[in-house]
């Protein structure tokens, strides 16, 4: 198990038109080869927006993008056509395929944070796809078959423990809260990355929510 904390993102973004980004992977100007991928996952980004920030229209191919929203609302529009506010609770998946562009904003009152991971398909090309599940339960995992990988959702009240996926990879992202899992006390941003994890349990040492990447 690889404990990746917080601290140790790469800061990007541009603070002065309100954009604040922290990426937990080699990312544009902060290249590192060490430290390009874990399974599946290539991208795992903590994004703040400001009220009236965004990102405007921009390329993606060849990944799959999935966006957790962890407080106000994002403004989600693409060159297929769709066009949505994404909620927390909601889980959006833009399959970028062969190539497509879309724009990301914060167009509510209120400031906006999201986790955004970015996975690598298991085939390039494609026709893009838009997908969005509103209020996803924790007992109900969201395949991202195109990536051979899944994602859990835990909640977990103080002293709660729910079990880590036994898989090949699995990524473990605190979104809130603070858990101890295998020895390692993780909080907020804090990341694990476990190779062939079995039987692993996390337990929450405070209110929690995890995002866990179980990939084959």
């Amino acid at each position: 198990m690889d404990v990746r904390h917080a601290t140790e993102r790469y800061r990007g973004g541009d603070p002065e038109a309100g954009i604040e980004s922290l990426h937990a992977f080699s990312f544009g100007p902060h290249y590192d080869p060490g430290n390009l991928r874990f399974g599946a996952l290539i991208a795992c980004n903590e994004e703040r927006l400001a009220p009236g920030a965004g990102f405007d229209e921009h390329p993606h191919s060849h990944t799959e993008i999935v966006t957790w929203v962890v407080e106000g609302e994002l403004t989600h529009r693409d060159s297929a056509g769709h066009e949505t506010v994404v909620r927390p609770g909601d889980v959006q998946r833009l399959s970028s395929a062969a190539g497509v562009r879309h724009v990301e904003r914060n167009d509510g009152p209120a400031p906006l944070a999201f986790v955004q991971m970015w996975l690598a398909p298991l085939e390039p090309g494609g026709d893009p796809a838009y997908e969005i599940v509103h209020g996803i339960a924790d007992s109900t995992p969201y395949a991202v078959a195109e990536a051979g990988a899944m994602l859990h959702v835990r909640r977990l009240g103080a002293g709660e423990r729910t079990a880590v996926p036994d898989g090949a990879y699995v990524y473990v992202h605190v979104v809130h809260g603070e858990v101890s899992l295998g020895g390692a006390q993780l909080g907020p941003g804090d990341a694990a990355r476990i190779a062939d994890a079995k039987d692993l349990e996390a337990v929450a040492t405070s209110g929690a929510e995890l995002l866990v990447w179980e990939m084959s």
